[in-house]
């Protein structure tokens, strides 16, 4: 009898192999599996777990597999069916597929999971925590974030790196918030632009701010060339006027 159970057991798995073997991958599922590191091309790492989940998972719900990854739709429990068998086809192509945009610091996490719905919930368990403390680092920096001895462009690129990531970790800041932040950041010198920007009625959007700031930063150096030039020649002009004193001086004192 046991022998008997264990042929048929035998038979039912070579069966399902069999049936998994003959089965074609769907068209929409090849097309996943072929383009999955041009459509994600930036592997995941624990900085950009948020813009790689919401790129791979488009991709996945675009080709009809999101329940894959979500869970909802599960293997069909007999082992000896079609629909099994196409089941597991679909999700160990689908794992490959996610696989492939997975850094290798990242990869061990999930490396021995058996099916999608394992690897995309033990990926935002992991990952989400960090992400989140990426997202407060991020705001943190853009705080603190000053002018010093930057050009205005090098100053405004670094706050548009910052907001970018925040973005990128899936996270936001309000326009008016990252114009605070840029106003704050400015020295003492460009107290009279702050207070223009903050008492105007209208809003300001980032565009219009940024090209102000670089036409203000051109008229400060311009003004203070010409302060520069100012001072340079009244000492000059004071200058001469000693030199020509004492050699009045020295005159009278011949004659």
């Amino acid at each position: 009898m046991a022998d008997a159970d264990s042929a048929l057991s035998h038979r039912s798995t070579s069966q399902a192999t069999a049936q998994e073997k003959e089965l074609c991958i769907p068209p929409q599922l090849k097309f996943l599996i072929s383009n999955t590191k041009n459509l994600v091309p930036t592997q995941l790492t624990a900085k950009n777990y948020s813009i790689w989940r919401l790129q791979l998972f488009q991709h996945v719900s675009a080709n009809g597999y999101a329940d894959h990854l979500s869970g909802l739709d599960t293997c069909p429990m007999e082992a000896d069916t079609e629909e099994h068998a196409r089941w597991k086809l679909i999700d160990r192509n689908l794992v490959s597929a996610i696989f492939s945009t997975v850094s290798a610091l990242i990869l061990p996490y999930v490396l021995n999971l058996q099916t999608a719905s394992e690897v995309w919930q033990t990926l935002e368990r992991r990952l989400q925590p960090t992400n989140r403390s990426r997202v407060i680092q991020l705001k943190n920096e853009l705080h603190q974030i000053q002018l010093k001895d930057r050009t205005m462009v090098q100053y405004l690129d670094q706050v548009k790196k910052i907001v970018d990531s925040i973005a990128a970790a899936g996270s936001t800041v309000d326009t008016e918030d990252i114009v605070l932040y840029i106003l704050n950041g400015l020295p003492a010198m460009y107290n009279p632009f702050k207070m223009a920007i903050r008492t105007s009625l209208q809003p300001i959007i980032l565009d219009d701010l940024y090209s102000l700031l670089c036409s203000e930063e051109i008229n400060l150096h311009h003004q203070h060339n010409q302060e520069l030039q100012q001072t340079e020649a009244t000492v000059l002009f004071a200058g001469r006027n000693t030199s020509f004193r004492s050699k009045n001086s020295k005159n009278r004192g011949k004659s």
